[in-house]
């Protein structure tokens, strides 16, 4: 009996200890859930987690073809849409290295016009497959050669010339006339206009990178070296005779050929700044300066200044040959100001609407 006794009260311990262990136990996970409750709601409203977005790159594949045979010379793929023509063109020379990127002229269709270096692939795609035809454009040369070139030679030819020399002119002749004093204001006008025209060239005017046929070079350079031997053997002669009203035709035109040069320059110098070029470019605005006034007229003053200074030098030495070349730079000059007028026109509408494109009033 002693020992069931003793079995009973044990049990009962036992039976005690793990109640309290149980009750112990559960608080002790609920204060464990009371403080994870706490802290998530501390912690505010879950986050999504954000998507990772997995950009997609079209890529264009470019069949180029001989324009001449229209048979394929090479396939170019992985070419992504943001590429240029001239991207192209030089990883079709990679391809193809006998084709080099400035003899190379890439068209939609035999015939067509040649693509702009600047042109996007996506802008010209129709589909995923763009066919292209090659063209050799030939013996290439940069603007800036051609430039220079064109307005080199005037210079250095009119200088031969105003120096006389025997084998263009008959030296007994030369001996006996004394030149009069607008044949030396003549070379000085001369010499200043095509040496602004170098330096506006080296350091004003931001020349296009792109290159030109040789041939344009040639012909260019005929054009202007030709005329300038003409004039300059006219008034530079001997036999030379000075304008008719003398002295005040001479200065007043003198004059007024230096307005328009400094016109010329300072129309260059507002039209080289960085905010009238490029794609956001805007209408240039006339400043302070009293010569760029002329943009309340005009949207081509340098065409302006430029014809106004030929017509000067026209009037100062009353030749023919000034006279014709004048006549064919102001019908060249105002087709090219037509044309910059349609794009102002496009660009900036309200600006331009009101006014010329080179002649106040008239053209």
């Amino acid at each position: 009996m002693f020992k069931r006794h003793k079995s009973l009260a044990s049990e009962r311990k036992r039976a005690l200890l793990s109640q309290r262990a149980t009750r112990f136990i559960l608080k002790d996970d609920m204060r464990n859930f009371h403080f994870l409750s706490k802290l998530v709601l501390s912690a505010g409203p879950l986050k999504p987690i954000p998507a990772v977005k997995h950009s997609k790159t079209t890529h264009f594949e470019i069949e180029i073809l001989d324009a001449q045979t229209r048979k394929q010379i090479c396939i170019l793929d992985k070419v992504t849409q943001s590429s240029t023509i001239h991207d192209v063109k030089q990883k079709f020379h990679k391809t193809c290295p006998k084709w080099y990127p400035s003899r190379v002229g890439l068209q939609l269709e035999c015939g067509g016009p040649f693509l702009k270096d600047y042109v996007t692939i996506q802008s010209i795609a129709a589909s995923s497959i763009v066919t292209l035809y090659a063209t050799d454009l030939g013996q290439q040369v940069s603007w800036t050669t051609v430039f220079l070139a064109e307005y080199t030679g005037p210079l250095l030819i009119y200088l031969l010339f105003y120096l006389r020399i025997p084998c263009i002119y008959d030296g007994k002749q030369s001996a006996r006339r004394l030149r009069h004093p607008v044949v030396h204001l003549a070379c000085f006008c001369h010499c200043i206009h095509y040496i602004r025209y170098l330096l506006e060239t080296l350091f004003v005017h931001k020349v296009s990178a792109g290159h030109t046929p040789l041939k344009n070079l040639i012909m260019s350079c005929a054009f202007y070296w030709g005329f300038t031997s003409w004039i300059a053997y006219y008034i530079n002669h001997p036999l030379y005779t000075p304008p008719s009203f003398g002295n005040r035709q001479i200065t007043v035109s003198a004059i007024n050929f230096l307005i328009c040069e400094a016109g010329n320059h300072f129309i260059n110098v507002m039209l080289s700044h960085p905010s009238h070029t490029g794609s956001n470019a805007c209408f240039p605005s006339p400043n302070y300066n009293p010569f760029t006034w002329m943009f309340f007229l005009v949207s081509c003053p340098n065409y302006t200044y430029e014809i106004g200074s030929w017509i000067s030098f026209t009037v100062m030495t009353q030749t023919l040959p000034v006279g014709i070349f004048t006549l064919l730079m102001s019908i060249q000059m105002s087709l090219w100001a037509q044309k910059k007028h349609k794009i102002y026109l496009r660009k900036f509408n309200p600006c331009i609407h009101r006014k010329s494109a080179m002649i106040p009033f008239i053209l």
